[in-house]
């Protein structure tokens, strides 16, 4: 946050404090002018805020404990006592010199002047301690957050390791020679998911990513795969969570294309417009016995995990058999700036 901001939010929230030492004062004294009025309530708030920084700095010192007791409460109560002293001994140097002579300024009498001191102690450092709570819950939650990012990306890379080895190790009895290929091309891809730490990635990026996995799924095809792909310019410059269209089109190859004889054709689009981007992959596979044919597969399931924790209710993932065969994946995400 930058300091203009926390400067008005300060300011803001001492006005209603102003405004009450207007109107005691106007009360308090019939004759006084209203401008002389906020003159003088002006000082007296000024000074209370001064003060208040200090306050603030004292509550940094002192948290709040997970169980209140007398001596927490005593600290504060001596605190409360030399605020309204300081602030009281504070105004009536500065009417003094304002006056030309030594003048005590007891307001509305000592008594009352000093429990309103005691009062905005009060005020402030109950404040204080509510935004230090709140900031820290803010940072539990954010670290939260990060650690559930973490543990999903440790999920995603030993699926995608699994299915990546089993590809591989049908090839070794029947083309020893491309296993071996294929082996050199899963170890590049495996070097990409062990170094990259984003949790968002141009789409750019990821589609290079799948075209390799596809590389290496094209060895254990053949031309039983075919694969097409439409990504819009602009698409290609908005961010995707890392591994998202991977997790697609991995998805299409295991359960469309693994269990047919016959080709597969595997449609990739993105196209970004409307404040969202959508990314589909819809695949020929035999839409009558998919094993994932509701969406519920281990990749998918984890993907709506991690687009909960990066974007709440903003995104979504919608996959399902079509009524015209094979089956269809759809990602809807908010745009990023990402091409701004």
């Amino acid at each position: 946050m930058s300091r203009r901001v926390v400067w008005l939010q300060l300011l803001i929230g001492w006005l209603p404090v102003w405004a009450l030492f207007t109107t005691l004062i106007i009360a308090a004294h019939a004759n006084t002018s209203v401008h002389f009025a906020l003159l003088v309530a002006l000082r007296i708030m000024v000074t209370a805020a001064l003060l208040g920084l200090v306050v603030q700095r004292f509550t940094e010192r002192v948290s709040w404990p997970s169980r209140v007791r007398p001596s927490f409460v005593a600290i504060h109560l001596v605190a409360a006592v030399v605020y309204a002293v300081t602030w009281v001994f504070l105004n009536s140097i500065i009417e003094s010199l304002y006056r030309g002579a030594l003048v005590l300024n007891t307001g509305p009498g000592i008594a009352a002047y000093l429990m309103m001191g005691i009062w905005l102690y009060v005020m402030i450092a109950g404040l204080s301690y509510t935004t230090f709570a709140t900031g820290r819950a803010a940072h539990a939650e954010a670290n939260a957050a990060r650690a559930q990012r973490s543990a999903l990306r440790a999920q995603l890379n030993p699926h995608f390791l699994f299915n990546a080895l089993h590809a591989v190790v049908q090839l070794i009895p029947r083309e020893p020679k491309r296993a071996a290929q294929a082996a050199e091309q899963l170890a590049g891809l495996l070097r990409g998911t062990i170094e990259e730490d984003r949790d968002l990635v141009p789409m750019s990026d990821e589609w290079a990513f799948v075209e390799k996995y596809l590389e290496l799924e094209r060895l254990r095809f053949g031309d039983r795969l075919r694969v097409s792909a439409q990504i819009t310019d602009e698409a290609s410059r908005e961010l995707i969570p890392v591994f998202a269209l991977q997790t697609l089109v991995e998805n299409a190859v295991r359960h469309g294309a693994a269990p047919k004889v016959e080709a597969t054709d595997i449609a990739i689009r993105a196209s970004a417009e409307n404040g969202t981007l959508t990314v589909s992959v819809h695949d020929t596979g035999d839409a009558t016995k998919p094993p994932n044919g509701d969406g519920t597969g281990t990749g998918l399931m984890r993907l709506r995990e991690r687009l909960s924790v990066l974007y709440g209710g903003e995104a979504r993932l919608d996959a399902g058999r079509e009524p015209s065969g094979g089956f269809l994946a759809q990602l809807v995400i908010p745009r990023s700036d990402a091409d701004a």
